[in-house]
Order: C-alpha cells, then sequence, then structure tokens
C-alpha cells in the first residue's frame, strides 16, 4: 500500500485544492470535501502512476483545516495554542498566513485536543 502526502488548502469559493508531488510530477485538483478531493487525487495517480492502492497522509494548510473541522471553537483552540484569538481567526480565513512555528503552536493544541477527546468515556444513565 502507498501512503502519499497530500497538501490540502483552501481555495476561493469554499473549494479545497489538494497537490500531490510523485518523482517529478506535481497532480493539482479541486473538489467541495475533502472525501471528493481524495477520489480525485487517487483517480490522477492511478491515470498517471498506475498506482491503485493509495493511502494518503493529510496536510492541512490553517484556513483549509478550520474550513474542514468547522465545529472547532477557535477562540478556544486560539487559547491553548497561545496564540492572539483575533490572529487565529485571520489565519482560519487565509487573510494571513501562520509562521511554521505558529502553525506548530496550533497543531499541538489541535494534537492536544485529540488527545483529550480520547480519553472521555460518556454515561447515559
Amino acid at each position: 500500500m502507498n501512503n502519499i502526502k497530500l497538501i490540502i488548502e483552501k481555495g476561493n469559493g469554499g473549494k479545497l485544492w489538494g497537490r500531490i508531488k510523485k518523482g517529478d510530477n506535481l497532480l493539482i485538483d479541486s473538489a467541495n470535501t475533502v472525501a471528493e478531493l481524495e477520489k480525485k487525487m487517487q483517480a490522477l495517480l492511478k491515470k498517471f502512476h498506475g498506482l491503485k492502492d493509495v493511502q494518503f497522509k493529510q496536510f492541512y494548510d490553517v484556513s483549509a483545516f478550520f474550513q474542514h473541522f468547522n465545529f472547532l471553537n477557535q477562540s478556544k483552540l486560539a487559547e491553548l495554542s497561545e496564540i492572539n484569538p483575533g490572529l487565529l481567526r485571520q489565519y482560519a480565513s487565509g487573510t494571513k498566513h501562520p509562521s511554521p512555528e505558529q502553525a506548530k503552536k496550533i497543531e499541538r493544541a489541535i494534537h492536544k485536543v485529540g488527545s483529550n477527546l480520547k480519553a472521555v468515556s460518556l454515561y447515559a444513565a
């Protein structure tokens, strides 16, 4: 099974753009959802490289991340990241772009939220 890096970015009009670097080729396409984008990218990999069994490792730019995971509270994530909430909203909207250090802070906060959620157990009476 091939594990391929898929970079997902937010485009104009809410579309998501994906790109894959395979050898000397750069494959690019757009879609409305991540699932649709992955299908299109799989088709391109099959067409140009003969790859059939592909798994993607997704890498999001910050604005595409917040578009896809729009249920996350940006203010709380800013607090966990120790980033100004207004600045994080600008990153999420795409009006500003984070430095690699800022992106890493956001990523660590997201992973912390994920770890905390994995530890949750619900009780129903």
